[in-house]
């Protein structure tokens, strides 16, 4: 049995759910409106109790195993800029984020962990937002922290940035430390697919990951209203082809031994992709090819999770000194 209780909304694929699993958070819900997001959740783990529903509709008043809990986990939707704000995706986008600061109002978590946008952290056009979740959460006793993190830094093959708060009641904050680079130096991705890129038998896979030097860029998931399985947009692409990657599309699966040498450029598959954004190999995705790809492509990396988690649970083990005095004393 885990030591702390979670809940997660915007579950995704699972990414943020599965690193704080791994240190230490069994969650008593989870929440998203994609129902193969769900499908995925429920195929990697069974016993979890998984919610098909939009946040905007929540209710935890009918799920009481939600009440104080230790953690609220979100890895939402990306917030978008004021340069697209007039979008009702990104009102949406916005909308989600108010709406899961305010589930503190009736969950009460010890703990508050949003994952977004580096911007969110101190970019000019979110100081509304961050406005708005500053006042909410410190009405209810919370102290907050924001700080960017790189994936890169925590042995994921992909620069990838992510803006995150942690917010904790006034008696653990004085404990939480910002997780440290768990890795010295960055995985680069011939290093991450070397051995998926040579299991059907392709000679030129060791030739291939000796000149894919580099981290990943960042894994584009798309809209779900536009487009296919791609890498990203044109500069992305870009990158990916100095590691001799078609960043236009994904195959279904790697290369055999029919494909000769090193060509000019191959094609990931989704599974690779789960690869570079930290997944296990055993991690399963639902839906078809690009439904899947969405998936991996919008998940927070699970290592990232992990350390996050670690650093929250070991602020929760323990008490700021000026609490446990108190405590002591029998106040």
């Amino acid at each position: 049995m885990s030591e702390f209780r979670s809940v997660d909304v915007c579950a995704g694929a699972g990414g943020l759910a599965l690193g704080l699993e791994q240190a230490g958070f069994d969650p008593v819900l989870l929440l998203d409106n994609k129902a193969v997001a769900c499908e995925t959740l429920h195929l990697n783990r069974p016993t979890w109790n998984v919610l098909e529903m939009d946040l905007l509709d929540f209710v935890p008043d009918e799920h009481p195993t939600t009440y104080d809990v230790d953690l609220l986990s979100a890895g939402l939707p990306r917030v978008k800029s004021s340069a697209t704000a007039a979008r009702a995706e990104t009102k949406e986008e916005q909308r989600l984020l108010e709406a899961a600061v305010l589930l503190t109002h009736s969950i009460q978590p010890r703990a508050l962990l949003i994952e977004n946008v580096p911007g969110l952290v101190d970019a000019p056009e979110f100081e509304p937002l961050r406005t708005f979740i500053r006042e909410e959460l410190e009405h209810l006793g919370y102290r907050l922290r924001w700080f960017v993190l790189n994936a890169a830094d925590f042995g994921v093959p992909q620069d990838r940035r992510q803006g995150v708060l942690v917010a904790l009641k006034d008696r653990y904050f004085g404990l939480f430390r910002p997780p440290l680079p768990t890795v010295k130096e960055h995985v680069p991705v011939g290093e991450a697919l070397r051995h998926s890129m040579a299991a059907r038998g392709w000679s030129g896979a060791d030739a291939w990951a000796a000149q894919a030097l580099s981290v990943a860029p960042t894994l584009v998931g798309g809209s779900d209203n536009r487009g296919g399985a791609d890498l990203g947009p044109t500069g992305t692409k870009k990158a990916w082809a100095r590691m001799g990657v078609n960043g236009g599309a994904l195959a279904d699966e790697v290369p055999g031994p029919d494909l000769h040498g090193s060509p000019d450029m191959i094609k990931l598959t989704d599974s690779q992709a789960a690869l570079l954004q930290g997944f296990p190999c055993e991690w399963q995705f639902a839906g078809r090819k690009t439904a899947r790809y969405r998936q991996i492509g919008h998940a927070s990396p699970p290592p990232v999770g992990r350390v996050l988690g670690g650093a929250i649970a070991d602020a929760l083990r323990t008490r700021s000194p000026a609490y446990t005095n108190l405590d002591s004393h029998g106040s």
